[in-house]
């Protein structure tokens, strides 16, 4: 499956922001998903996760309560609503697919297929 992220731009603190994931190959409900980020500097790190029905998922201490993921199976994309952006946001966002299922009860780590990123930067 080949994954297309796009959305990311620069914008103020306290900004939002929706991120989209596009799965080709009618992907779909066949994956659960998630993002992740990396920041200048740092290890990428989960961000938010999802599983194939869309019903549960999963979100980093860090980004909890200010954004949310959600997808859309019909339309074969996935979606990452940003609120109250932060400085410390600011990172390459990245899409992952995963073959196996998904509680959404943990962070997911070790994902299939990675999307090229976009990048999202919050001014202070």
């Amino acid at each position: 499956v080949q994954l297309q992220a796009s959305g990311g731009g620069l914008v103020q603190g306290g900004d939002s922001l929706r991120l989209s994931c596009v799965a080709s190959g009618g992907a779909g409900i066949r994956y659960s998903m998630g993002w992740f980020r990396q920041a200048p500097g740092k290890e990428r790190e989960f961000v938010a996760g999802i599983n194939k029905s869309g019903v549960r998922r999963f979100y980093a201490d860090s980004v909890k309560g200010r954004f949310s993921i959600s997808r859309d199976n019909a339309k074969n994309t996935l979606y990452l609503q940003m609120n109250s952006l932060k400085p410390e946001d600011t990172a390459v966002y990245y899409c992952a697919a995963d073959r196996a299922s998904y509680s959404g009860t943990y962070p997911l780590r070790n994902m299939d297929f990675w999307g090229k990123g976009t990048l999202v930067t919050v001014s202070s």
